[in-house]
């Protein structure tokens, strides 16, 4: 399938469009967590099934503080709570995917820079296991690079979604390559992973934090765009796009929510109000989805949205 791609659009250039689809996602509601000590809880995954139980992976942190753990909570009334007997991981911003039957589950990694005092670095980790209980830890990706996933495709190879950041992806952009298995996952395979091309002008970044595959075979991918204002505050929306893993082709990004689409709440900090953090998306019968978001670094909400990759599926542009 031939996707079209038009100009590189901005912030700016996406907001406008958002703006005048008029598509208004509904629902909202705040995720209600206890067992955590106080602590925040944000960028959240989407629920999945573990033991036959529905899990959310949340990243759980102080108000003053970027140390977090991750932890997974289960339904409890109106109430998430933590999972008994789970293991919890000094991980950030927690996401999965399930390959060749297992489930995999990863997160950032942050820890002290070796040279620079006082300053962190960053790295991806990736875990398998039949079920969380048995999660042990089977890939590091390349220091400084976030937001890398998997998929696993129609031919049971497997896409991987990278985000390099200085001399190859500034700020942060989106790379795409293939491999015939988790066996072929090296450091070399992320690093030379070509870019997504005319994705992100240089002055914004963005990444992938969660990848679908469709029925025909496209991935769709959700998203976060970003920006810096005038002020130095920073602008996270939730965006969504189309790629296909045997031409490197996408789509357009397009928006499908943005902080004044959730329920009023509290910032980490005040440069963080206008954040949104794509979690994850559970595809509806009906034609939505509910999307599951971390709002200014503070906490989770869900809200119900169009299915954003319906067009894609149908072969629209």
């Amino acid at each position: 399938m031939v996707l079209k791609k038009g100009e590189v659009k901005t912030c700016s250039m996406l907001l406008d469009e958002y703006r005048k689809a008029d598509r208004k996602p509904f629902l909202p509601s705040k995720l209600q967590f206890a067992g955590v000590g106080g602590k925040d809880v944000y960028n959240i995954t989407a629920p999945f099934e573990d033991e036959g139980e529905q899990v959310i992976a949340g990243r759980v942190e102080s108000r003053d503080s970027e140390h977090s753990e991750v932890h997974f909570f289960v339904q409890l009334g109106e109430t998430w709570v933590p999972k008994a007997g789970l293991p919890s991981f000094q991980l950030q911003d927690p996401f999965f995917t399930r390959i060749d039957g297992e489930l995999i589950f990863g997160g950032v990694e942050i820890f002290p820079h070796p040279t620079i005092e006082n300053q962190l670095q960053w790295r991806t980790v990736f875990y398998k296991g039949s079920n969380l209980r048995s999660l042990q830890k089977f890939f590091t990706g390349p220091i400084g690079m976030k937001d890398l996933r998997l998929i696993q495709l129609k031919d049971r190879s497997i896409g991987v979604l990278t985000r390099p950041q200085g001399k190859k992806g500034g700020r942060g952009k989106i790379g795409f390559t293939r491999i015939p298995s988790l066996a072929h996952l090296t450091l070399e395979v992320i690093e030379e992973a070509p870019l997504l091309p005319g994705q992100f002008i240089d002055e914004e970044w963005g990444g992938a934090n969660e990848a679908h595959l469709l029925s025909n075979g496209l991935i769709g991918v959700l998203g976060h765009i970003a920006c810096f204002d005038h002020q130095g505050n920073r602008h996270y929306y939730s965006m969504v796009f189309a790629l296909d893993p045997d031409t490197g082709e996408c789509s357009d990004i397009g928006l499908i929510a943005v902080r004044a689409d959730f329920l009023k709440g509290p910032a980490k900090r005040s440069d963080l109000v206008d954040v949104v953090f794509s979690g994850g998306l559970v595809r509806k019968p009906d034609g939505t989805a509910d999307l599951y978001a971390g709002i200014s670094d503070a906490e989770a909400q869900r809200i119900t949205i169009p299915d954003p990759f319906t067009i894609f599926e149908k072969g629209g542009e």
